[in-house]
C-alpha cells in the first residue's frame, strides 16, 4: 500500500476560494486551448490536457514549426511563464485581474514569441460561456489559496501516478482536463464502447463520442462547484453495467450517486484519515475492480502486481 509522505495533506474549503477558483478555471482554459490548437491531435483529446508540475501546472513542451514552446503556471511565485526555442523567456504576473486582462497579456507574449495562435474564444463545459476577451466578471486571485490547492494536487498526482503504474493495458497519462477542471487517469479494456450520447454543456458531441469510443474505467479529482461545494474524488465506467453501483468499494466513506452514475469520496474524508494516500489508493483500486469485474474485463492480461 502507498503511504503518505510526512508532510500533511492541506485542507480545502470550496467556499473560501470559490471566486478565485472560477477565475483560475478560465485562465487555465485559455492556456489549455492554446495547447489544443498547437499540439498534434491525440486520441481522446489527450493533446489538450495540462499536467501537474513541481511549481504549478504546465503544458509540457509543445512542438511548433520546427521548434517548441511551453507555458508554465508558477503558483509559488505567482507567474505564468512562456519559454520558446528562439526567443527569450517571458512572464506575466498572476494577481486579481480579469479574464479579459489575462487573455490580452498572454496573447501579447505569444505574439512577441512569433506564435500566432487562434483559439475558440469562449470556455467549454461551463454553463455561462462569456468570451474570454469580454470577461470582466471573473477577476479574483487569492495567491495563498491557489498555492494550497496546488499542494493538494501534488499529493493527489503522486497517488494517481502510482495507481497508473499497476496497469499494462492502454491507460491515459495522469492529466488535467481544463474543461471541467479535473485531474484524471483512465484505464481501457481494449474493447469498443457503444456510441456516447453526449450531454456536457458547450462540448461538441463528436468530441464526447471519440473520448468514449472504447470501454473505460476512469477516476479523478474535482475541486467542486456551487452545485456541489466540496472537493471530491470520483470514479465511473463507460458503459456502466447495471451491477456497478452495487459493488462494495473502499473506504467506508465512499458512496454512489444514482444521479451522476459515479462513486464519490470527499477530499475531506481522505484528509481526515490517518493515511490519506493509502485511503485514496483503496478508493482507486476498489472502484476500478468494480468496473472491471462487472464489465468482464480480462484483468489477468491488463494488470501487473504492485511492486
Amino acid at each position: 500500500m502507498l503511504t503518505s509522505a510526512p508532510t500533511q495533506w492541506p485542507s480545502l474549503d470550496y467556499h473560501s476560494w470559490k471566486d478565485t477558483l472560477a477565475t483560475l478555471h478560465q485562465w487555465i482554459q485559455i492556456v489549455g486551448k492554446i495547447r489544443l490548437r498547437t499540439m498534434p491531435w491525440q486520441n481522446h483529446s489527450w493533446h489538450a490536457t495540462l499536467y501537474v508540475s513541481p511549481r504549478g501546472f504546465t503544458t509540457g513542451s509543445i512542438p511548433y514549426r520546427g521548434a517548441a514552446f511551453q507555458l508554465d503556471f508558477d503558483f509559488i511565485n505567482h507567474r505564468l511563464t512562456l519559454q520558446s526555442t528562439h526567443h527569450p523567456d517571458q512572464s506575466m504576473n498572476l494577481f486579481p485581474r480579469t479574464v479579459a486582462s489575462f487573455h490580452e497579456e498572454l496573447f501579447t507574449l505569444l505574439d512577441r514569441a512569433e506564435i500566432p495562435v487562434e483559439i475558440h474564444g469562449s470556455p467549454n463545459e461551463l454553463e455561462e460561456a462569456i468570451p474570454f476577451h469580454l470577461n470582466e466578471k471573473n477577476a479574483h486571485y487569492d495567491g495563498p489559496a491557489v498555492k494550497n490547492f496546488w499542494e493538494a494536487m501534488i499529493k493527489i498526482n503522486e497517488v494517481f501516478t502510482q495507481f497508473r503504474s499497476q496497469f499494462i493495458g492502454k491507460c491515459s497519462p495522469v492529466h488535467l482536463f481544463w474543461g471541467a477542471f479535473d485531474l484524471a487517469v483512465t484505464r481501457f479494456s481494449g474493447r469498443p464502447a457503444p456510441l456516447h450520447p453526449g450531454g456536457m454543456p458547450n462540448m461538441p458531441l463528436d468530441v464526447m463520442q471519440e473520448a468514449y469510443s472504447h470501454e473505460v474505467s476512469s477516476a479523478g479529482f474535482w475541486p467542486g462547484a456551487d452545485t456541489f461545494p466540496e472537493p471530491v474524488f470520483y470514479a465511473y465506467c463507460y458503459p456502466t453495467p447495471e451491477a456497478f453501483s452495487k459493488q462494495g468499494v473502499l473506504p467506508e466513506a465512499a458512496f454512489y450517486s444514482e444521479e451522476m452514475g459515479e462513486f464519490f469520496l470527499k477530499y475531506s474524508d481522505v484528509v481526515a484519515s490517518d493515511d490519506p494516500a493509502g485511503v485514496l489508493m483503496d478508493f482507486l483500486e476498489s472502484t476500478y475492480a468494480a468496473a472491471a469485474n462487472t464489465g468482464e474485463w480480462d484483468r489477468k492480461a491488463l494488470e501487473r502486481p504492485a511492486p
